[in-house]
């Protein structure tokens, strides 16, 4: 892909107005909907638990606004501080700003007014809420340049992306029970398990050029280590369900999660990309199965027995 095409002139033209709205697309990586269901995983969890089960349509969509927007965000954000970079990795090389079909100011501006309706977003919240969310876009924006100064950027995304936990509990209680704290940090953990291993993809590219990533740090240790987060994470889940007073429903999907867990080790085994980038991308099927254990456990508990 070039950054513009030739005029009769021969001299460069820009992108069409198609081609500017499809990088202003695939900027936001609407084209990649996995980061989103990520995000929507632990919120989604969030906003159930909180609402024990029957969640305000109106926080819903505030939230699920706020998932598409923060996560474009996020996106644009880290393409603005890697545009320099992206050039020299297989896997980001076509991206928009490195081609040029949108420029550094067009995306600044995209930036902006994503921002901008995030806030009249949350601003529909409370005053918790507002607070937390300065909290929340101060590690989404800030993530993107871990990676330049730590071997632990991995662990700010967990941050980031687990944030939305304490905001879900802050919107539809107005408080912060210590129970949250649990499913927080499961979550921030499974998010560093997946992630290293969406860096495993890139490890021979990112070492070339100075980036820095778990993967990375972890070396020849990597499955160890990623097999020691996922332990983590299950035991942060299993007392997730303790704190709440979770049934069965919750257990069994905890249970389903570790298998997934055991089948994943095996996937990434070899250390090979393609595999690794599998495991990364089931990722989603883990969100889904919490949230179904969830769900199971409030419908369970409102069912009478026969």
């Amino acid at each position: 892909m070039t950054s513009s095409v030739p005029s009769p002139s021969g001299q460069p033209e820009s992108p069409g107005s198609d081609s500017k709205l499809l990088g202003l697309w695939r900027l936001m990586r609407f084209h990649k909907p996995i980061g989103t269901w990520l995000l929507a995983a632990p919120t989604t969890w969030a906003l159930i638990i909180a609402s024990e089960g029957w969640p305000d349509l109106k926080i819903l969509c505030i939230f699920g606004l706020g998932i598409v927007v923060m996560r474009a965000a996020g996106c644009v954000a880290n393409d603005l501080a890697d545009r320099k970079l992206d050039g020299h990795v297989a896997r980001t090389r076509d991206r928009p700003l490195v081609t040029g079909l949108v420029s550094t100011k067009e995306a600044l501006l995209l930036l902006l007014l994503l921002l901008s309706i995030a806030l009249a977003l949350v601003l529909l919240t409370n005053a918790l809420t507002v607070k937390l969310s300065l909290v929340g876009v101060a590690l989404a924006m800030m993530y993107p340049y871990m990676k330049r100064v730590t071997h632990l950027p991995q662990f700010v995304l967990g941050a980031a992306f687990s944030w939305s936990i304490p905001m879900a509990f802050a919107a539809v209680t107005n408080t912060l029970p210590e129970a949250l704290w649990w499913l927080f940090l499961g979550n921030l953990l499974w998010t560093v398990v997946y992630d290293t291993q969406y860096a495993m993809v890139d490890r021979e590219d990112d070492l070339a050029i100075g980036i820095k990533s778990t993967a990375i740090l972890f070396g020849h240790l990597d499955r160890r280590l990623i097999a020691t987060m996922q332990a983590g994470a299950l035991a942060c889940f299993l007392q997730t369900g303790a704190a709440f007073g979770f049934t069965w429903p919750f257990y069994a999907a905890v249970l389903c999660i570790a298998l997934l867990f055991c089948w994943h080790q095996w996937l990434i085994r070899h250390r090979q990309e393609e595999a690794c980038f599998k495991a990364f991308n089931q990722s989603k099927w883990i969100g889904l199965i919490m949230l179904l254990g969830i769900v199971g456990h409030f419908v369970a508990e409102h069912v009478s027995p026969i």
